[in-house]
């Protein structure tokens, strides 16, 4: 049985790695490229199954080599993969700019991601009933994402939403349905509107999310951290201390270690925010999206160091 859903995209990355980012105009000199399976949502399943929870990916690739690849990587990690849609599209493929200090620039195509739609996830109900939470990214259509937090919150689920790529805004609707939102510094100056320089700066623009019916804002820092504001507290978790080397899944793996404690019962929100800041910081020290999660026992052994 399933304890978590995840309702996202699945890409094919072309990763780039370079000394630093190029200026608008300029042509540089690459140091690498690589494949490798990606989008948020199947980074998420990926980093759940990695991590030991039982998972089912909803989404959409083509009927091409790429799907075939997105899903053999997904499976090898224990992910359900029987609601992944193939369609007559290409499967969607994200470039990523990779610079020495572990910083990326990521361009999405969403080939087959676009094609999710609110009866896919009408199909995934009897899926639902039976999980503990739902995972949420925006790289498929917003209708959608809206339909799946719905469906969730009619269940008595969990949902738990990771705003990426942020818009300007999103509908209050959909804020309300959302038990926890996952944005980092710049998706929260996005949604809001207001500057997150600092940590103070953060807190006060989560709690304009929160009045607008959020239950938690879960604010990923990089290097400084994780900012957990409720109504009652503002709690910040400093992660380990690790050389980045590549930033792409961080959030990701964040996002699903979160998930993780949630489903395992944890009810300290700073143990699930250090495991959850854990988990992503082993991931930003290695290359690569999936190819960088780490198995539960490296996730451990780091907390049991610190």
């Amino acid at each position: 049985m399933c304890k978590a859903v995840v309702v996202g995209s699945l890409n094919l990355d072309t990763s780039i790695t370079l000394e630093r980012m190029p200026q608008p105009g300029e042509t540089i000199a690459a140091q690498g490229i690589s494949l490798n399976p990606g989008g948020k949502g199947a980074n998420q399943a990926f980093a759940l199954g990695r991590l030991g929870c039982p998972v089912a990916m909803v989404g959409a690739v083509g009927r091409d080599a790429a799907g075939d690849t997105l899903l053999e990587s997904l499976q090898a990690a224990g992910v359900d993969c029987s609601c992944v849609a193939r369609r007559e599209v290409p499967t969607g493929q994200a470039f990523i700019t990779v610079d020495s200090a572990g910083e990326n620039a990521i361009i999405i195509l969403a080939g087959a991601n676009s094609t999710v739609s609110p009866a896919d996830v009408e199909k995934l109900r009897p899926l639902l009933a039976q999980a503990d939470c739902l995972v949420l990214q925006l790289e498929i259509p917003l209708e959608t994402v809206a339909s799946a937090a719905k469906l969730a919150r009619s269940l008595g689920k969990v949902v738990i939403l990771d705003p990426a790529p942020a818009p300007g805004s999103l509908p209050g609707e959909l804020l309300a349905l959302c038990d926890y939102l996952k944005p980092n510094e710049t998706e929260l100056a996005l949604l809001t509107g207001l500057p997150t320089a600092t940590v103070e700066q953060c807190e006060t623009a989560a709690r304009q999310l929160l009045a607008q019916g959020v239950g938690t804002v879960l604010v990923s820092l990089g290097a400084k951290g994780a900012l957990a504001v409720t109504p009652q507290e503002a709690l910040l978790v400093a992660p380990p201390q690790v050389k980045a080397v590549d930033t792409t899944s961080a959030g990701d793996c964040f996002t699903a270690a979160f998930a993780l404690r949630l489903v395992e019962g944890e009810t300290s929100l700073q143990a699930a925010l250090e495991f959850a800041n854990t988990a992503a910081a082993l991931t930003a020290s290695r290359p690569g999206a999936q190819a960088s999660i780490p198995a539960r026992d490296e996730v451990e052994a780091l907390l049991a160091a610190r």
